[in-house]
């Protein structure tokens, strides 16, 4: 398997299911009468991030992975959202970025040497090493606390919503 076909359809469908996340979590605010700042400032934990925060930080994983294994500069997003809208304009931003990128813009990552910005100067990772030990553990657990808010906060969500729609052949 491609290291694309792990990355920019996977990402662009788990931002497509955050996004419906948000939107159910809008309409639950509305048909709950809960104002909607309950459910964007909430959190699991007081050591964690409130909702808001943990899809920018989701979004920014999100574009992170295809631009550093790839060499291209990704969108600037300056953390101001403050509403579903707001946030859903942000993951909307990030999957036009993502789908951007085509098969054999990653055909040279082996050569490719990942420095993260709190790493020494002379540090790396393997672009494998970045996304399986690194990247793709550190998306998903923000995308899972997204969930995981909005099922807290009473927002209907079940499993299937999380996997989302499966390719199914035959």
């Amino acid at each position: 398997m491609h290291i694309y076909d792990l990355t920019v359809p996977q990402l662009v469908k788990t931002l497509r299911n955050l996004d419906g996340w948000l939107a159910r979590g809008e309409r639950h605010a509305e048909t709950a009468q809960v104002p909607v700042e309950s459910l964007l400032n909430a959190k699991l934990a007081p050591d964690q991030y409130a909702l808001v925060r943990q899809v920018q930080v989701a979004t920014d994983n999100a574009k992170f992975i295809p631009g550093r294994l790839t060499g291209k500069e990704w969108p600037s997003h300056p953390d101001t959202e403050t509403t579903f809208e707001q946030l859903r304009g942000r993951i909307a931003s990030v999957s036009t970025f993502i789908e951007g990128f085509k098969r054999e813009d990653f055909d040279d990552i082996d050569r490719r040497k990942i420095r993260l910005p709190w790493m020494k100067p002379d540090q790396w990772l393997s672009p494998y090493d970045y996304l399986v030990q690194f990247a793709l553990p550190n998306y998903y657990f923000h995308v899972i606390t997204a969930y995981a808010i909005l099922r807290h906060k009473g927002v209907q969500l079940g499993k299937q919503d999380f996997i989302g729609g499966l390719p199914m052949q035959g």
